[in-house]
């Protein structure tokens, strides 16, 4: 499968071309095995909250390109519920809901009651609109203004996310630990150390591949850390990053350094998961180098080749 003339143009014109020889050379002559994998997308890279309905776009969007899902934030479906919910949008577009990217402050136990109890209503909208996945985003850390420790936060972190974990899964929903650069959980050591101390009957692992590259670790230490963690993964952001000038580094499918083609061999051979493989771009803003359906498409074309099938 190679890429379309028109996405081979578009990454042309996104400074993206000298990724293109090593993705090009990986399309083989011999067709990819099909996986039963299915793959969604976040919303993050549509330009706009709520206010902008720039949600509304991402759902058109994705539905239109047959992405088997679609996760968003919760504060944007807090303000659908505001209208009636995000789920009509959803069925007419034949596009589910399953998760919802939910931040929460998991250092200060002063905070930890009203935390757990907003994230609480948080898994009340995210089943409501059919989601079944909230992820549990740790809060910033500004390391070189605060001093911030990960060694001294450690347990709070893991009794916080224990907490939250428990009490979501009561309502059908699954927490999952989601490292993030600039945050109290970002680097390679960080999630190994909160995923040894969590009870991960209540909390399990989704991985933002190409937040973790970005963070300092190895391509090959990060797939090693998903086959290791296996087990508990249950929903993962599939991003990649080059460490170019567009999206915070990051990059449509196939023109970074992350290793995708393994990491969805593991997903295949995992099976079952509560929540999705999920493509994600950052973006959002007026420097986007092509529209987001441009990129999810180039992105959709990556994993065709890599034997993914997508809805009509």
């Amino acid at each position: 499968m190679q890429l379309s003339r028109r996405s081979f143009s578009t990454a042309l014109a996104a400074g993206l071309g000298t990724a293109l020889v090593p993705y090009l050379q990986a399309q083989g002559p011999t067709p990819p095995k099909p996986k039963k994998l299915k793959i969604g997308h976040t919303g993050i890279t549509w330009p706009g909250g709520p206010d902008k309905r720039g949600i509304e776009i991402a759902i058109k969007d994705l539905g239109s390109l047959g992405y088997a899902g679609l996760e968003t934030f919760g504060d944007v479906l807090d303000q659908y519920e505001k209208e009636g919910g995000l789920l009509r949008h959803l069925e007419a577009a034949s596009l589910p809901l399953i998760s919802g990217y939910c931040t929460v402050d998991l250092v200060d136990p002063a905070k930890r009651k009203d935390s757990v109890a907003r994230m609480v209503e948080w898994a009340k909208v995210i089943r409501k609109n059919g989601g079944r996945i909230m992820i549990l985003g740790p809060n910033g850390a500004r390391r070189a203004q605060t001093g911030f420790q990960f060694a001294e936060h450690r347990a709070d972190i893991a009794a916080c996310l224990n907490e939250i974990g428990k009490a979501i899964t009561d309502l059908g929903v699954t927490g999952v630990l989601h490292p993030h650069t600039g945050t109290v959980v970002e680097t390679l050591d960080e999630t190994l150390a909160t995923l040894d101390s969590v009870d991960t009957r209540y909390v399990k692992f989704g991985p933002d591949v190409g937040q973790l590259v970005k963070g300092g670790a190895e391509p090959a230490a990060v797939t090693k850390l998903v086959k290791d963690h296996l087990s508990i993964v249950h929903h993962m952001h599939l991003k990649d990053f080059s460490g170019g000038k567009y999206y915070g580094g990051y990059c449509p499918l196939g023109f970074g350094r992350v290793e995708l083609a393994n990491l969805l061999d593991l997903m295949e051979g995992k099976g079952e998961m509560a929540g999705m493989v999920m493509v994600e771009l950052d973006g959002g803003g007026r420097s986007d180098p092509m529209p987001a359906l441009e990129a999810a498409r180039i992105s959709k074309t990556y994993l065709q080749s890599q034997g993914i099938s997508f809805r009509a």
